[in-house]
């Protein structure tokens, strides 16, 4: 891990995995609210028990929390990793009615929870596409 991905995975990692670890008693009411949402883009999860998706949820993003900030986790596979729950959220997003104006695009009032979330896919892309030591084939110093 380089020392520029610190902040960018400290901040996002413990975001992640205290929203797990808030998930971890959420009631069945809550976990249907959140399935029914994932459900829309990803129909599979409607054939879960809404405390299943519950549990599942929070283990996944508790999961992702620690490996954004354990050192030894690379940082392109914590982005990778990133990259797929941010887009999942965004995909949400974009196809959950009433998230976005006319345009589709842009956020409403309601959509403004999800859309913030866009910041960690520029995150993941972030520690996706940093090249370590970036040095020139050549035995230069570093560019």
């Amino acid at each position: 891990m380089r020392l520029s991905h610190l902040p960018l995975r400290l901040t996002t990692g413990a975001f992640i995995l205290n929203s797990g670890l808030n998930k971890r008693r959420l009631d069945a009411e809550g976990a249907a609210g959140l399935q029914a949402m994932a459900a829309r883009v990803y129909p599979p999860a409607s054939s879960m028990k809404p405390e299943l998706f519950g549990k599942m949820l929070s283990y996944a993003e508790m999961s992702l929390g620690a490996a954004l900030l354990a050192p030894f986790v690379p940082s392109r596979l914590a982005g990778v990793g990133l990259a797929f729950f941010s887009g999942s959220l965004f995909t949400i997003y974009l196809k959950t009615p009433g998230m976005t104006l006319a345009d589709g695009i842009r956020p409403s009032q309601q959509g403004t929870v999800l859309a913030k979330d866009v910041w960690m896919l520029g995150i993941a892309g972030a520690l996706i596409l940093d090249r370590k030591g970036a040095v020139k084939r050549s035995g230069g110093a570093p560019s």
